[in-house]
Order: structure tokens, then C-alpha cells, then sequence
């Protein structure tokens, strides 16, 4: 069985998504091909260590809760990721992968739960969104969208219409905190009656920036 180097492996509470709230192990794997500049996981650009995938269930297996999430980084940089999720899946774990964006999600077994960023023109990386990533998605997953500002918000309304992306998937709106005023996106969301889910990352909340939290 295949090895994936691995920056970190914990249990915490899931701190975005439809599943915010719930126990969940993450398995964050090293390697990113992006440089998004509100980035909140720069040191699991490089480090971490080799693991077999076997070593992998193992440690997951020792949180005993259902729910897993693949993360990084970017997860699917690592090709055998595509090999953890399936022995994941294979164990009967609901499995979720937190991907950029950027990579090419059609090899992910649909029953993944995909979140997939769209960067926003903030980020810097706007022109890495892989849109034919687009026709993978179903009613399961979720697009997210992170917002700086202004420019970053209506860019995103513009395209949840161009993409039909409401019809698609379930979206989020997530502020980058410190930079973009949670009450006010809120207050936009409600006003243009946006069909998105608007969320704060509880993480950030109860340990601030603590790593493997």
C-alpha cells in the first residue's frame, strides 16, 4: 500500500462546512502548489513525514468518530491521496477533502464529500481556478468562497449565476478574519438574498490559530 507525507493527523471540532460542530479527525497532508495571501497553513508547505496508508487508518481509527477530513495544503498535490480516500471510504468513515481548486477532482470517488475553494481575486490566485471542476459536483459537496473585499464578494455573486452554481452544490461565503467585517458580508449575504451558506471558522474562534486545532 502507498505512502503520503503528512504534516499532521488530530481531532478536533470541524470548523466549516455542513458538518461545523461535529468531532472529526484531520488527516492534513504537506504540499501546496499555490500561495494564497490570507493562508492560515503555511507550514504544511513542506516538512511533514512519510507514512503508509495502513499507519494512516490506524491512527484515525484510534479517534472512534465517523467523520474524516483530507486536507493540507493541498491534498490532491499527493496523487496517493486519491488511494487514502478510497481506503477511508472502504473503511465506512464519511470522508470530506478541503481542496483548492486547482486540481483536477475527477478521479475523487463521488462518494467524497468535496469543498472546494473558487479563489476569490484577493487570494492572488484567481487565475489557478480549475472551473471544469465544476461538472464533478453534486448536491453532496460544497464551493467555497473566501472574501477580502468588495471586489471578492461580487465577484463570487457574479459567479454562483454564471456557473449555476446554486443548482450545482451547496455554496459558502467565509470572511478572511481580520480582514474582511463578518457583520457586514453578513448583512450583504441578506440584502442581495444570496442563496449561500454564510460561515465564521469556529476554529479560529475557540483556539485562535493553534495548530492541529
Amino acid at each position: 500500500m502507498s505512502s503520503l507525507r503528512i504534516t499532521e493527523i488530530f481531532h478536533s471540532l470541524q470548523g466549516e462546512s455542513d458538518t461545523v460542530g461535529l468531532p472529526t479527525v484531520f488527516i492534513r497532508l504537506t504540499g501546496c502548489p499555490l500561495r494564497c495571501v490570507y493562508c492560515d497553513t503555511e507550514y504544511a508547505f513542506t516538512g511533514g513525514k512519510k507514512m503508509p496508508i495502513a499507519a494512516i487508518l490506524d491512527e484515525v481509527k484510534h479517534y472512534g468518530t465517523p467523520y474524516v477530513t483530507v486536507t493540507g495544503g493541498e491534498p490532491l498535490a499527493q496523487p496517493s491521496c486519491i488511494d487514502l480516500m478510497n481506503e477511508l471510504l472502504k473503511e465506512g468513515y464519511r470522508v470530506s477533502l478541503e481542496t483548492s481548486g486547482a486540481m483536477d477532482v475527477a478521479k475523487v470517488d463521488p462518494r467524497v464529500i468535496k469543498v472546494m475553494d473558487l479563489k476569490t481575486p484577493s487570494s492572488g490566485e484567481l487565475s489557478r481556478n480549475l472551473y471544469r471542476n465544476i461538472d464533478h459536483l453534486t448536491p453532496r459537496d460544497q464551493v467555497k468562497f473566501v472574501i477580502g473585499n468588495d471586489e471578492d464578494y461580487d465577484w463570487s455573486k457574479a459567479t454562483l449565476t454564471a456557473y449555476q452554481l446554486p443548482e450545482r452544490c451547496q455554496i459558502l461565503f467565509s470572511p478572511v478574519m481580520g480582514q474582511q467585517n463578518p457583520t457586514r458580508l453578513a448583512e450583504k449575504i441578506l440584502k442581495d438574498r444570496l442563496p449561500v451558506r454564510f460561515q465564521i471558522q469556529l476554529h479560529k474562534i475557540l483556539w485562535n490559530d493553534a495548530r492541529g486545532r
